[in-house]
C-alpha cells in the first residue's frame, strides 16, 4: 500500500512538472518571437543590414523564421524530444555547448552565496534573536536593514571602483584570468566581488525572516511552560524552537531559488562574469530565441524541482504537514 501511494505522488509531481515545463516552454516561444528585433541581426551581424530584400527573405527561410509560430513550435518541440535544441545563432554552435562552457561559473557564484546567503542568515537570525533588543541586535538590525535597500547593481559599481579601481584587489570582471581557468586560487580572487555583492543584498532579507519566526516561537505557551520546568534558555532555543521553524526555513529556500538566480544574474552581467545569467541577457538582447528557450527552461525547471524538494525535506521533517492524495492532512504514521 505504502509503494502505491508513493508511486501516485511521484507520478503527479512528474506530470505536474511536465505540465509546467510544457506552459513555460510554450509562453517564452511566443513572446520571443513576437518581442520587437530581427534575429537576422544575431545570426549574421552587420552583414544583415546589408543584405537585399531578397537575401532577407532567404535567409528567413533557411532559418524557419517564415513559418507560423504554432508550425514553428511544433517544429522546436519535436526536434527537443530528441534532444535537439537547436544552434545559437549568435554563437553559431549548439547551445548545449554554449551553456555548458559558462554553466560551472554560475554554479559556483550561484551554489555557493546560496549556501552562504542561508547558513548566515540562519546564524544571524538566531544571535538577535537570543540578544532580542539589546545593542547587538539593534545595531545588526540598522545595518541590515540599509544593506538590504542598497540595488545590486549600484553596490556592484562600488565595490568595482574600490576594490578594483582604486585599490586594485580584486579583478573587475571575468571568471578567471587568460590561461588561469584551472587555478583555484585565480577563480576565488574573480569570485570575491561578485559573491559579496551576492550574498549582502538577500542575507538580510533572510535573517530578519528567521529572527521574527524564532521569536514568535519563544513567545508561545509551550516555552513558558518549558521555563518554568526549569529548563535553560539554550535548551528552549535550539531543541525546541529552532526544530519548529525548520520546515518552514526549507520552504522559505524553496521561495527564494528565483529571487536569488535574479540577483546573480543582475551581478553577472554587471561583472561581465561569464555565466548563464550574462547569456540570458544577450539572448534576449539579440533574439536568439534557441539559446533563451533553453536557459528559460533550466531557470524554469531548477526552480520547480526545488520547490518540490523543499516540499519533501519539510514532509519529512514535519508529518503534520503532509498530504494524502485526497488534498486532505495525513496522519503521522508510526515510527
Amino acid at each position: 500500500m505504502k509503494i502505491n501511494r508513493y508511486m501516485k505522488i511521484i507520478g503527479r509531481k512528474i506530470l505536474l512538472l511536465a505540465g509546467s515545463v510544457f506552459i513555460l516552454s510554450l509562453l517564452v516561444f511566443y513572446i520571443s518571437r513576437l518581442s520587437p528585433g530581427d534575429p537576422l541581426v544575431s545570426y549574421y551581424g552587420d552583414r544583415a543590414e546589408k543584405m537585399s530584400p531578397q537575401e532577407q527573405e532567404w535567409a528567413r527561410d533557411r532559418l524557419g523564421l517564415n513559418d507560423p509560430i504554432h508550425v514553428q513550435y511544433i517544429r522546436w518541440l519535436q526536434n527537443a524530444f530528441r534532444g535537439d535544441f537547436g544552434i545559437s545563432y549568435k554563437y553559431k554552435m549548439d547551445v548545449t555547448a554554449v551553456i555548458g562552457g559558462r554553466i560551472l561559473n554560475t554554479l559556483l557564484l550561484g551554489g555557493i552565496g546560496f549556501l552562504l546567503i542561508f547558513v548566515l542568515a540562519l546564524l544571524l537570525g538566531i544571535l538577535c534573536a537570543w540578544h532580542e533588543d539589546k545593542i547587538l541586535d539593534r545595531v545588526i538590525c540598522k545595518i541590515g536593514t540599509v544593506t538590504s535597500c542598497i540595488p545590486e547593481f549600484w553596490l556592484s559599481l562600488v565595490l568595482i571602483l574600490i576594490f578594483a579601481v582604486s585599490l586594485r584587489w580584486f579583478p573587475s570582471s571575468g571568471a578567471y584570468a587568460v590561461g588561469k581557468e584551472n587555478n583555484p586560487a585565480d577563480r576565488v580572487r574573480h569570485l570575491v566581488l561578485p559573491l559579496t555583492v551576492v550574498v549582502m543584498s538577500h542575507l538580510w532579507y533572510y535573517a530578519y525572516m528567521i529572527r521574527n519566526k524564532l521569536l514568535v516561537e519563544v513567545r508561545a505557551d509551550y516555552v513558558l511552560l518549558a521555563r518554568m520546568k526549569g529548563l535553560r534558555k539554550s535548551q528552549v532555543m535550539f531543541r525546541h524552537c529552532l526544530p519548529n521553524i525548520l520546515p518552514g526555513y526549507f520552504s522559505i529556500m524553496a521561495v527564494s531559488v528565483p529571487h536569488v538566480l535574479g540577483g546573480t544574474y543582475i551581478v553577472e552581467t554587471v561583472f561581465s562574469y561569464p555565466g548563464i545569467g550574462t547569456l540570458t541577457y544577450e539572448s534576449a538582447r539579440y533574439q536568439d530565441y534557441n539559446l533563451l528557450m533553453l536557459l528559460s527552461l533550466i531557470t524554469g525547471i531548477t526552480v520547480i524541482v526545488c520547490n518540490m524538494l523543499a516540499q519533501a525535506v519539510s514532509e519529512r521533517i514535519d508529518p503534520r504537514i503532509r498530504v494524502d492524495d485526497e488534498g486532505a492532512y495525513g496522519e503521522v504514521e508510526e515510527l
